[in-house]
């Protein structure tokens, strides 16, 4: 690091060292915590990555730095040791992958900026994992979910339009939350939407979703807000924008309402709204774009889902299945 860089906290890579004495790390902090406070300024200012994957990246690294050494910065046998302690721990293959790509993403950073001579993660596999099917609700239950809110209050009216517009969009809990009034266009029945990475995409609304909604802004919205503004669509009693853990905690209050007696979660909606979709013929390029997905791979897991509903299909009905 050059010395200029060293009086202004700021590296070679021009990111703001967070965690140095010209960031926010406590006295005495080890190298290897410096270099993650760096890392995770260089994941929100330079790559603009979502709070929750940064708050995922956080914890991982602090897992990762509090197992090291005062004076390690990471080579093959230490990162070894570490997975081996999350195995011993009883992590699951999904979550050691995590970790693994954390510490892949952290190390390519420390390369890039000169920090280490050599990547100890690069080479090591991911643990197998075997890919569950994604959970999703028939029509039936989402009809059943959908009115399960009390509309006689104004949290009632927010809640329904919550879930019809959850099932009408596949949006994501945190996107569905921080949806802008400014976003949407009732006429065109449109909604603009900020996903991971802050990476803008149109998505359409249904009409169901669009009635509820309207009813919403012209009735739940105004008695909650109480002559308050807020550029947020959907919004508590307090004025703020809605809270995605309060939704998950009040989505599976709703569902026991209904007899939706599995974990239910924004996200099983949002695999409900995949599913139903390409099962009633649309492509899976135009699901990869509404679900935000960068990655068709992604998107593809739903064509498991219908493939394994039509085997299901013939077990039960095929007379020598």
């Amino acid at each position: 690091m050059h010395s200029a860089a060293k009086r202004s906290g700021v590296p070679a890579g021009g990111v703001r060292l967070e965690g140095s004495a010209a960031g926010s790390s406590q006295p005495g902090s080890s190298q290897i915590e410096i270099w993650a406070a760096s890392f995770l300024g260089f994941c929100r200012v330079e790559k603009g990555l979502a709070a929750n994957s940064i708050a995922s990246y956080r914890l991982d690294l602090k897992k990762y730095t509090a197992f090291c050494p005062p004076n390690a910065t990471g080579d093959v046998e230490l990162v070894r040791s570490y997975v081996d302690s999350l195995y011993a721990a009883g992590l699951t293959s999904r979550s050691i992958a995590r970790h693994i790509t954390t510490l892949r993403n952290f190390y390519q950073f420390l390369l890039r900026e000169g920090k280490v001579g050599a990547d100890p993660v690069g080479a090591m596999p991911l643990p197998r994992q075997w890919k569950s099917l994604p959970k999703y609700l028939n029509l039936e239950q989402v009809n059943r979910l959908v009115q399960a809110p009390d509309t006689n209050k104004a949290t009632g009216i927010r809640d329904r339009a919550m879930l019809e517009f959850l099932y009408a969009t596949g949006l994501r809990v945190s996107e569905l939350c921080t949806v802008e009034l400014a976003g949407l266009t009732l006429d065109l029945g449109v909604v603009r939407v900020t996903g991971k990475g802050n990476k803008e995409r149109m998505v359409p609304v249904g009409k169901a979703a669009l009635r509820a909604v309207s009813e919403y802004l012209a009735s739940g919205r105004p008695a909650l807000l109480r002559g308050r503004g807020s550029k947020y669509l959907f919004v508590t009693s307090r004025g703020s924008a809605m809270v995605r853990q309060s939704f998950w905690k009040q989505m599976a209050v709703y569902g026991k309402k209904a007899g939706i007696w599995q974990r239910l979660s924004p996200h099983v909606i949002r695999h409900s709204f995949a599913t139903h979709l390409l099962e009633g013929g649309a492509d899976l390029r135009s699901v990869q774009t509404m679900l935000g997905h960068s990655d068709i791979a992604t998107t593809q897991i739903y064509t498991h889902v219908l493939k394994s509903k039509l085997r299901s299909t013939v077990d039960d009905h095929h007379p020598r299945a």
